[in-house]
């Protein structure tokens, strides 16, 4: 069972070459609730193995040993790798932990700022929110707490678009609102924020989340060739407008709105008018079997941490009353290995007797 504490390390370098294409071949709604859920779990299985390997060589300062009642010497005799090479880690650890934080703090702010602009916001009987814009766009504000979702839908995407492609926007948006996708995509962003690794299949689910979309609005509708239509006609008309140099004035809290016109939609297009994506269930349970091994691995390599500390941790001095009434006699239990250089003692520890006189 010791493999499975490299298994997260493993894992992580599996996701981050394969990710981006198990994210496009799996069906888009499948991808975008099991992806990022992977992700989150190998991000947080590779920080627990560093972190155990880091903590393995800063328990060997003998400042830090005298605090955990352990021997520096029996961690550092029992050291399978280079004391350097377990610090590396550990400071890996520490810098991806901070970069993650991070980006915490930043989507904290934005998710403020989004609710703030979600009550300035007043929804139709739909949800809808109409704003006068000379730029053609529609996106979708996530449901946050004190606030409920809104659609927002530009004047100048409304004349760019007929009733039926108008019906194909606003399905594609409440796909957004139902399937909480703003969820997953912070999912994503968190986990390739603290592993770099994941930054490809982050970027893929992005993209999934609106294949998604995408395709809740064809089953809705029964048009798959009607929603890429509607797709390349809106997205044809914001670029013109911003082409011509209007910037607009819509809401630009990029990650966590959403909008039916952002990202590869060339691509997008052509995964409608093919037939709708199967279920590739093999690769779904290869994905549910890498996160498992995953989650075992962290487990195992915090076990053999605490086996580890366990195994140093110094004796308890065994107190005894003096046979003279007047002091304690400490004995301590011998050891042959020296606790601060870890090699053999050339004398053993004896007990010594303080008379009361």
């Amino acid at each position: 069972m010791a493999w499975l504490v490299w298994s997260p390390l493993v894992v992580n370098l599996v996701l981050g070459l394969l990710g981006p294409w198990i994210t496009r071949t799996l069906p888009p709604g499948m991808a975008v609730r099991l992806v990022p859920i992977a992700m989150v779990v190998v991000a947080m299985g590779t920080g627990t193995v560093l972190t155990t390997l880091g903590f393995l060589s800063f328990a060997q300062v003998p400042e830090v040993a005298r605090l955990g009642s352990w021997s520096a010497g029996r961690l550092g005799a029992e050291q399978p790798w280079p004391v350097a090479a377990e610090a590396m880690a550990g400071i890996c650890a520490v810098l991806l932990l901070a970069a993650g934080l991070q980006v915490t703090v930043g989507v904290v702010r934005e998710l403020v700022g989004v609710a703030g602009t979600a009550r300035q916001l007043i929804p139709g009987p739909d949800g809808v929110v109409i704003v006068p814009d000379a730029v053609p766009d529609a996106y979708t504000l996530p449901a946050l707490p004190g606030t409920s979702a809104r659609v927002v839908v530009t004047t100048a995407m409304l004349r760019a678009l007929d009733d039926e492609e108008s019906r194909v926007l606003f399905a594609h948006e409440a796909a957004h609102v139902s399937g909480r996708h703003h969820l997953y995509i912070q999912m994503a962003h968190l986990a390739s924020a603290a592993n770099p690794f994941l930054r490809p299949t982050a970027r893929a689910v992005l993209f999934a989340v609106e294949r998604a979309a995408d395709e809740a609005a064809a089953r809705r509708l029964g048009d798959r060739r009607l929603v890429a239509r509607a797709l390349a006609r809106a997205a044809l008309a914001k670029a013109g407008a911003l082409r011509a140099g209007d910037s607009g004035q819509g809401f630009t809290g990029a990650s966590v709105s959403l909008s039916a016109t952002g990202g590869q939609v060339a691509q997008r297009a052509a995964a409608l008018l093919a037939p709708a994506p199967h279920p590739r269930r093999t690769i779904a349970v290869g994905l549910l079997a890498l996160t498992t091994i995953t989650l075992l691995g962290s487990l195992v390599a915090v076990d053999q941490l605490d086996d580890r500390l366990d195994q140093a941790e110094l004796p308890a001095p065994v107190l005894s009353s003096s046979p003279y009434g007047s002091s304690q006699t400490i004995a301590s239990v011998p050891s042959d290995v020296c606790d601060s250089c870890g090699k053999k003692r050339h004398k053993l520890a004896v007990a010594v007797d303080h008379p009361g006189w």
